[in-house]
């Protein structure tokens, strides 16, 4: 693929936060879109048990799933160190060609190399319906979806297959990048 298509995420952080991610699209089928990051323009690397997550020139390899109240990215450091399996729950996108919409809902999901499974950012999460930015149903749903993705990734059945298959490298290839 010489031209890939891009795509804009306009990504909702509430109360009133709105940032726009441009990304390639790597693979499109009706039960998942995988896209690829630009890499990272962080100010400080994103750290975790004192492990880097992600880091400035860090690409991360997104699988979007209709419906799904979660996505699903492969983290990798600047080197393309691959540092972890990020799930960021999420409103299910909406899919408007070219330009897609969604809302962060605090809970974060997080898997790295070495390490144990575990829920990230409880207490952004907390804040927020504190502060009336989430109503209950809302809420329930993300801490619902969190929990499942901890339950199905502690039992073997999480991540879906396609994660496996399509590698960072596998994806490059793809886009004609390596």
């Amino acid at each position: 693929m010489t031209d890939p298509r891009l795509v804009e995420i306009h990504y909702r952080r509430l109360p009133d936060r709105l940032r726009v991610y441009c990304q390639r699209v790597v693979l499109e089928r009706d039960d998942v879109i995988v896209t690829l990051s630009e890499p990272i323009a962080i100010e400080s690397p994103m750290v975790n048990d004192g492990h880097v997550m992600l880091e400035e020139g860090s690409l991360v390899l997104w699988f979007t799933f209709p419906g799904v109240w979660h996505d699903i990215g492969l983290f990798h450091r600047a080197d393309r160190t691959f540092s972890g399996i990020y799930a960021n729950i999420l409103t299910p996108p909406r899919v408007e060609g070219a330009t897609w919409h969604t809302t962060d809902l605090f809970l974060d999901v997080w898997w790295p190399v070495a390490g144990a499974i575990q829920i990230l950012d409880e207490d952004e999460f907390e804040e927020a319906q504190k502060a009336g930015h989430l109503d209950r149903e809302t809420a329930t749903r993300a801490r619902q979806e969190a929990e499942d993705v901890l339950r199905l990734a502690t039992g073997g059945a999480w991540p879906p297959q396609i994660v496996q298959e399509w590698t960072l490298e596998r994806s490059l290839e793809q886009l004609g990048a390596t």
